[in-house]
């Protein structure tokens, strides 16, 4: 491919993302940058006319920004809000991350999905971080997009409804505005040394893909040092990232792949609702143990789309602060406990294979 051909593929992706996304948004759509760029990007790469990849320090870039983002987000007034109710709380986040791996284990019987690839696919929150790791892990990241985002969708389409109808939701205080920060430049400063210091120490110790965990840990750690309370991350580089995300798994896509997702998805969509009643059962389980309302107990376990449901919790005049610690406690677990948790799958299962070769071969 000549300079001149690979600069009018980008070209022509970037400006349909940038058509796609403005349309999206115009419509309301949540997450409108990484739906547009996924799509955009598959709709090329399957007829044969977009980039062959993004290059890998983006990628790892886009993870990074990610990460860092999430981890700002870990702070002890968030934290606090739990109180009493943390250990409810915590149970409550790993029993949402059992049933989803189990979920996803029950979707990789399908014939077109494995083990690692179905279970963070069916993981309920953290889509777009699920979606960055998932190649790095082993699982097959556009399969992940689609079920995950199409998770993030339902959820999105279904919440307001099921919170007015059955929990009786209502229009309460408006959303909360933010104070003012600190400078950008050193906002990025701060985010550019967490990604560096994140990535390279993750390598140095060997963390399970480290271009999330390092600089989760380290943003985390950071903003719990109470060091940097008004240091965020500036707010154009998230749809950055996930523009970039979007366009690492769109640009994997396939005839064949396309084909294998939509062999997938009817199950997958039927596991995504089985899914979001257990959660809600969860949050009723929640609200009991922890004396909140049902509908907070319904909001705090949600799986998924989070801006959506904090904002449905500020409409609703409902603990916000109790809402945001449970949804960002479980977050935080599930991309702390993917990348492990896939690596130490994927060894058993090497263990397994030459396990069996040695079998084979002692009975030959």
């Amino acid at each position: 491919m000549t300079i001149r051909d690979s600069a009018l593929r980008w070209g022509g992706l970037a400006l349909a993302t940038g058509l796609v996304w403005a349309a999206l948004a115009c419509a309301g759509l949540s997450a409108a940058a990484l739906f547009a760029s996924l799509v955009v990007a598959a709709v090329l790469a399957v007829r044969g006319i977009g980039p062959n990849r993004i290059p890998k320090p983006a990628g790892m870039l886009a993870q990074g920004i990610l990460a860092v983002s999430i981890g700002f987000m870990i702070d002890t007034e968030t934290l606090s809000a739990l109180g009493s109710s943390w250990l409810p709380a915590l149970a409550v986040c790993v029993a949402t991350l059992v049933v989803s791996v189990a979920a996803g284990f029950v979707l990789a019987a399908h014939r077109d999905v494995d083990a690692v690839t179905g279970a963070l696919s069916m993981i309920a929150g953290g889509a777009q971080g699920l979606v960055a790791i998932s190649r790095e892990l082993g699982g097959d990241e556009r399969i992940v997009a689609v079920i995950q985002y199409v998770r993030v969708g339902l959820i999105i389409v279904t919440m307001p409804v099921v919170a007015t109808v059955l929990f009786g939701a209502g229009s309460g205080a408006a959303a909360p505005t933010a104070d003012g920060g600190s400078l950008w430049y050193l906002d990025l400063l701060v985010v550019a040394g967490c990604i560096g210091v994140g990535i390279g120490v993750g390598r140095l110790i060997h963390l399970p893909a480290p271009a999330t965990l390092g600089p989760l840990i380290a943003s985390g750690a950071l903003e719990l040092s109470g060091w940097i309370d008004s240091v965020s991350a500036p707010t154009v580089l998230l749809p950055i990232a996930f523009v970039l995300i979007g366009w690492q798994a769109g640009l994997a896509f396939t005839g064949d792949s396309v084909r294998a997702v939509g062999r997938v998805l009817p199950w997958a969509i039927l596991l995504i609702l089985v899914l979001g009643l257990v959660c809600a059962l969860l949050g009723l389980l929640l609200s009991s143990l922890t004396g909140t309302s049902l509908l907070e107990g319904y909001l705090a376990t949600t799986p998924g789309g989070l801006s959506a449901v904090l904002a449905v919790s500020a409409a609703s005049g409902v603990n916000v602060t109790f809402v945001a610690a449970v949804q960002v406690v479980r977050l935080v677990i599930i991309l702390l406990a993917a990348p492990f948790g896939a690596k130490a799958f994927v060894a058993l299962r090497s263990r397994r294979a030459r396990k069996s070769e040695r079998d084979k071969a002692s009975v030959r």
